[in-house]
């Protein structure tokens, strides 16, 4: 038989509704009072439901996460599960649980996450994308409704998010090719709706320009989805080219694997013949043949200061309005 608030409130010789605002911590009530209450508690073993501490306090003390695409596809990249574990352990560590939203595609992702937030199953929400056109976070800026973004916000100054320089990132991968003797380094992007392929397509772009090295519209390909079975088809395309190119940067490391398959296929040998550098730096990376060299993000702590930062403004807490997370290249056997 459960323990109620009544007996609860019995035994420390309080009124229920006592009994519900120190559930729900208020400042109302003192220090004594919430000891002696507490002490009840645990002597009874109650454990507050959390459906009815939301109806007290007017927090659910639940964060949703809107993923850039359907859950099941989401975690196939290796990117999502370690943000997640990052948001995760902010979460805990605060008290607080997570809610993935569901949906294939932005039209029932936007479905999915009105339904949580209309019916006050979250106080905040993090969205795990920043695109050209999120419509998911101007809804939630209309119902006023606090939101982290891992990645820029291209439109919104007043949007809180946490992001890598992946300008910079990306400059420094193509700077290093070129100091390696390359001039004809090709990029192979995800797709341009998302802000950081736009920023690492600006910093592959700025190296060029600085060591006035050409560019050629033809060794830039966009891949759909951040997919094995599309960084094959876009390699094979950059290496059917009549001018092949002899570096590689990759903007996500399962394409990279993808690409690296599609170049043993045709008996090229890497780095020897094709020089390949890529980013997210997930755990497969090393065990691939050859292994792969690509910028660690560091997504577990991406999505850690989400998480904080998401919490720090539902709790009106709110000092930061971004961070950014440091990157380092890891060098392997895929570059010299």
């Amino acid at each position: 038989m459960n323990v109620t608030i009544k007996e609860v409130a019995k035994m420390a010789g309080v009124s229920p509704s006592t009994v519900s605002r120190v559930i729900s911590d208020s400042p109302r009530i003192s220090l004594e009072t919430k000891k002696t209450v507490r002490q009840a508690m645990e002597s009874l073993g109650y454990h507050p439901n959390a459906i009815a501490r939301s109806l007290v306090s007017k927090a659910t003390k639940t964060i949703g996460i809107v993923m850039p695409q359907s859950t099941e596809s989401a975690f196939l990249n290796p990117f999502f599960p370690q943000a997640i574990s990052g948001i995760s352990a902010a979460a805990h560590e605060h008290g607080y649980c997570i809610l993935l939203s569901t949906g294939n595609g932005e039209a029932e992702q936007l479905e999915s996450i009105e339904s949580i937030v209309m019916g006050g199953r979250v106080d905040g929400v993090i969205i795990m994308y920043s695109s050209v056109d999120n419509i998911v976070l101007d809804t939630l800026e209309k119902m006023n409704i606090p939101a982290v973004v891992i990645g820029k916000p291209i439109n919104s100054k007043k949007t809180l998010f946490v992001d890598n320089d992946n300008v910079e990132a990306s400059f420094k991968l193509t700077e290093k090719l070129i100091k390696n003797g390359h001039k004809k380094i090709a990029l192979m992007s995800g797709p341009f709706r998302f802000v950081f392929s736009l920023d690492r397509l600006d910093g592959y772009m700025n190296a060029l320009k600085k060591y006035k090295i050409s560019f050629k519209k033809e060794y830039v390909v966009e891949v759909a989805e951040f997919e094995k079975e599309g960084g094959y088809l876009a390699a094979k395309q950059l290496l059917e080219l009549e001018e092949r190119p002899t570096a590689l940067v990759v903007t996500d490391d399962v394409m990279a694997f993808g690409a690296m398959d599609a170049i043993k296929d045709i008996d090229l040998k890497i780095p020897q013949d094709l020089e390949i550098m890529s980013f997210n730096n997930v755990p497969t990376a090393e065990l691939t043949k050859p292994s792969l060299t690509s910028v660690d993000i560091d997504a577990s702590s991406l999505g850690y200061e989400a998480s904080k930062l998401i919490i720090e403004k539902i709790e009106g807490k709110d000092t930061r309005d971004k961070v950014i997370i440091p990157t380092k290249i890891i060098y392997r056997e895929s570059s010299k």
